[in-house]
């Protein structure tokens, strides 16, 4: 058994009433004022020095312990504007105020605050077995993952500078796969993302009239409609893109043919080539509906956030796993499918040009999934099992999923930390 798991199990219970609370106040993106002082404080208590406000409300926590290696372990902290169902009695009935100023229900549907519990519990149990490692630990508490930010924040806020060089970054995301399962994968693991926000210009007037009007509703729905063509006759079939129109706002009356009309779209890509060539077909087709329809000016395209390519260090990703199959099993740990989810934890390493390592863990009762682990996405496309960003996304058996994501950063983290002399 890895060393620094020893006494783990003793701390389960404290980890479940750390998830509980989080679970039940969740803050939505560069909102997490709340999550970081607990975790801030809870850090502070096992012996880290303590920054916060990095990035806006991002925290920072350096566990020096003699020489070594340094290795950055990161939980991003940020929910979702999801409206919870009554499934648990710690459900959250948080509300909050978005961006665009609207009230909205607010919910930890991606399962971050699994990450901030088990990171906290990886630095407390790090604290306590001293005697076991020597280096460095950085452990980040990281905001505004959900529109790909605050990773970007935190460097522009001068991480590198502030704190210790890293020589490696490892992070996870729990996902929707039996309890107790690892999923690793070297090499490009998950999709770079684009959001843009189109606005569409027409000319209003009464319904009753049409032929006075350039009817912007009528354009956003011919973009929609052509915007699926890009895939399917403008990417190869050998190449992977997906294109989603996630939201249409236009008018507010049934016979007023409004002025503008306004899209959001996501576009995810594994390859920086296919970004390109899907970026540019939707700036063409956006611009030559328009025009088609005789609207009196260009429409407008600007990004609303921006996710990289996440792409694992072949070698470290191997270290990491073969960590995980002497501490776990190797029935435990499987080869992770490429995701078309997209995570900003890469650009920590990026910036620092260090290897880095991002993997999952399963969270769920493993009875959802009958086709095994290695098939659990099966189960989410079936609708058996929740997926992320679900209002059903709460994790079952949390003690043993928590023991298990606890456990797992700290036998990745071992694999670099030295041994105690």
């Amino acid at each position: 058994m890895n060393t620094l798991t020893v006494g783990l199990q003793e701390r389960t219970a404290a980890l479940e009433e750390l998830y509980r609370d989080l679970h039940e106040h969740p803050e939505l993106s560069f909102q997490e004022e709340r999550t970081a002082g607990v975790v801030a404080a809870r850090i502070a208590a096992a012996g880290c020095e303590v920054t916060t406000g990095v990035g806006r409300t991002g925290v920072v926590g350096v566990l020096r312990n003699g020489t070594g290696p340094t290795v950055l372990l990161r939980a991003d902290m940020d929910a979702l504007p999801v409206r919870e169902i009554e499934k648990v009695p710690y459900r959250s009935r948080v509300t909050a105020t978005d961006p665009d100023g609207a009230t909205v229900p607010v919910m930890h549907a991606c399962g971050h605050d699994t990450h901030v519990t088990a990171l906290v519990g990886a630095v407390e149990q790090l604290a306590a077995q001293r005697d076991a490692w020597s280096g460095t630990v950085l452990a980040v508490f990281q905001p505004a993952e959900e529109i790909g930010a605050g990773a970007r924040a935190m460097l522009d806020d001068g991480f590198l500078e502030r704190f210790p060089p890293f020589d490696v970054a490892l992070g996870q995301h729990i996902s929707s796969a039996p309890s107790g399962h690892l999923y690793v994968r070297p090499g490009v693991f998950m999709a770079a993302a684009d959001s843009l926000r189109v606005t569409v210009f027409g000319r209003g007037g009464h319904g009753s009239s049409p032929q006075n009007t350039v009817d912007p509703i009528v354009i956003a729905a011919a973009i929609v409609l052509r915007l699926q063509t890009i895939v399917a006759r403008e990417v190869a079939p050998t190449d992977v893109a997906v294109v989603s129109v996630g939201a249409i706002h236009a008018g507010n009356k049934e016979n007023v043919i409004p002025a503008t009309a306004e899209l959001k779209l996501n576009i995810r890509t594994f390859d920086a080539g296919v970004r390109e060539r899907v970026l540019g077909a939707v700036r063409r087709i956006v611009a030559a509906e328009a025009a088609a329809a005789g609207a009196p000016r260009e429409p407008e395209i600007a990004p609303i956030n921006d996710f990289p390519l996440l792409v694992n260090d072949p070698g470290a990703a191997d270290r990491v796993r073969a960590a995980f199959a002497e501490e776990f099993g190797a029935a435990q740990v499987h080869e992770a499918a490429r995701k078309p989810g997209s995570e900003d934890f890469g650009c920590f390493a990026d910036a620092a040009g260090v290897p880095s390592v991002f993997w999952n863990f399963g969270g769920f009762d493993p009875a959802l999934y009958p086709d095994g682990p290695a098939q659990a996405y099966l189960a989410v496309a079936a609708g058996h099992a929740p997926g992320n960003h679900s209002p059903e996304f709460v994790p079952t058996g949390t003690g043993p999923t928590l023991h298990r994501a606890t456990a797992a950063l700290l036998t990745a983290a071992a694999a670099w930390l030295a041994p105690r002399a």
